[in-house]
């Protein structure tokens, strides 16, 4: 579970992520980014969104979830504070596993410059 000071939470946040935000694309993902302004660092935060196109169980898309929460919280140290971004799951098969997510996001947080020590031109 990630901690509060790093969930989404409002439906004002994720509109102004998705009308502000900058778009990565990846094979299963899709990350929106948004660099906050503020005088003191704020931690990043994030917000998963799995449409009922990828299934339409709430159990399944749950899963999914929870295995994206649970790659987040072990990215989470290396995460550079005052962002806010929201982790689209495209609908494409289901049999997606946490390491697939893991590799994806690291990958994803890579370009967007969210992880400690990556730029755009040095992606995992």
């Amino acid at each position: 579970m990630l901690p509060k000071a790093n969930r989404l939470r409002h439906w004002r946040d994720f509109q102004t992520i998705y009308q502000q935000g900058i778009r990565w694309r990846g094979d299963l993902l899709m990350l929106r980014a948004w660099r906050r302004t503020a005088a003191d660092p704020v931690p990043t935060r994030f917000g998963i969104s799995v449409s009922r196109k990828f299934s339409k169980h709430a159990v399944t898309r749950n899963r999914i979830k929870r295995q994206i929460r649970a790659a987040l919280h072990h990215l989470l140290p290396d995460i550079v504070p005052g962002w806010d971004c929201i982790i689209v799951v495209k609908p494409t098969d289901q049999t997606c596993n946490y390491d697939r997510f893991l590799q994806e996001l690291k990958q994803l947080l890579a370009k967007a410059e969210v992880l400690n020590g990556h730029s755009r031109g040095n992606v995992l």
